[in-house]
């Protein structure tokens, strides 16, 4: 891991303090997401503070802070989800996994974000596992659905 920390800070110009989103797109392309070790990593070689190093990261959603799960939950609340049931949706969810968007379980199975739109409209509503959009989801085919992902 130390290797590919060091390999990825040497892409970039530790003179240009402009270079701190794409580090960190870099880091959370690599690892998933950003963890206290790469914030510091971040801070010492651009010669900024890890508040600010923070700051940037928080102010942009793409960002995690937590160990992705092996299995990505996006649900949608975008209008068309949010008329048909994606907050009930969403807390069957929170209540199943016992997890908030934005966090991962205990055993890293599952992680979960909501999301303002998936573009199925139609199908609504929907919930994207990994790759996968799930269509027409109702509370009674949420256990359904996490069963099939290990």
């Amino acid at each position: 891991m130390e290797g590919s920390v060091s390999s990825i800070l040497k892409k970039f110009d530790l003179s240009d303090k402009g270079n701190l989103i794409p580090l960190l797109q870099e880091f959370q392309k690599k690892e998933g997401y950003i963890s206290h070790t790469t914030v510091s990593k971040i801070s010492r070689h651009l010669g900024v503070s890890k508040s600010h190093v923070y700051g940037v990261a928080t102010f942009y959603s793409q960002f995690k802070f937590t160990p992705p799960g092996r299995n990505s939950i996006r649900i949608c609340l975008g209008t068309a989800c949010h008329v048909q049931g994606g907050d009930f949706l969403l807390n069957t969810l929170q209540i199943e996994l016992g997890i908030e968007p934005g966090e991962t379980t205990e055993d890293r199975r599952f992680d979960l974000e909501r999301v303002a739109c998936l573009g199925c409209c139609a199908l609504a509503p929907v919930i994207m596992v990994n790759n996968n959009i799930h269509s027409r989801v109702s509370v009674i085919k949420i256990k359904e659905i996490l069963s099939k992902y290990e």
